[in-house]
């Protein structure tokens, strides 16, 4: 999807003054949103990708004014529109929370086949714009790479979001010069981690 939340590259927003020392909470109300994000996805039922799309959904103006936690209070609304349970359910206990929160868990899976690319390969990323949720940076789409690293197959967030299956695929490491991405003459790199449908042989 391409919306505000997709800023990553983009000219003219300033620069970003981060401060020394921030709080996880700016205000009481924020902690509470965290905990009733947490509360009502274990009731829900529905997993990291819809909770991201549904906060990028937030029309662009909106977003780009409004803060994080903001964000999740218009992604929780939007959920509970279309995954509230028909039936009465049992409310996730207090003292419950932290364990479902800090569990160990991965989205990393086992499939079938071998990685269509191998590290020092050189890619490019492909020119989409999908109309719904992507972890794809829209300022990489259509610039070449060089494969570092094979991460193994992980959930697909494109379609885990839509709620079509976790369909895992191969999930690589590439790095990309700032002079592919910004024709800037400087020898700074960036690394980013990509699904394989993303990419294409340059």
């Amino acid at each position: 999807m391409n919306g505000a939340h997709d800023a990553g590259g983009m000219m003219g927003l300033g620069p970003i003054a981060a401060p020394v020392a921030e709080p996880v909470f700016h205000e009481a109300w924020e902690a509470r949103m965290a905990a009733l994000m947490m509360a009502a996805g274990n009731v829900g039922g529905w997993n990291i990708d819809e909770d991201r799309a549904a906060c990028e959904a937030m029309h662009p103006a909106t977003y780009l004014k409004t803060s994080y936690y903001e964000h999740w209070l218009h992604g929780l609304e939007q959920l509970l529109k279309t995954h509230i349970p028909k039936q009465p359910v049992s409310p996730t206990r207090a003292e419950d929370v932290w364990g479902a929160v800090t569990g160990p868990g991965s989205y990393r899976r086992e499939i079938m086949g071998q990685p269509k690319f191998t590290p020092g390969q050189i890619i490019r990323v492909k020119m989409l714009n999908p109309p719904t949720h992507t972890r794809m940076p829209r300022y990489l789409r259509g610039h070449v790479g060089e494969v570092i690293r094979i991460h193994g197959a992980h959930v697909f967030p494109d379609s885990n979001a839509e709620r079509l299956g976790e369909n895992p695929q191969w999930l690589y490491g590439i790095r990309f010069t700032a002079r592919e991405l910004w024709n800037r003459s400087t020898p700074d790199v960036i690394h980013a981690d990509l699904w394989e449908p993303y990419l294409e042989a340059a």
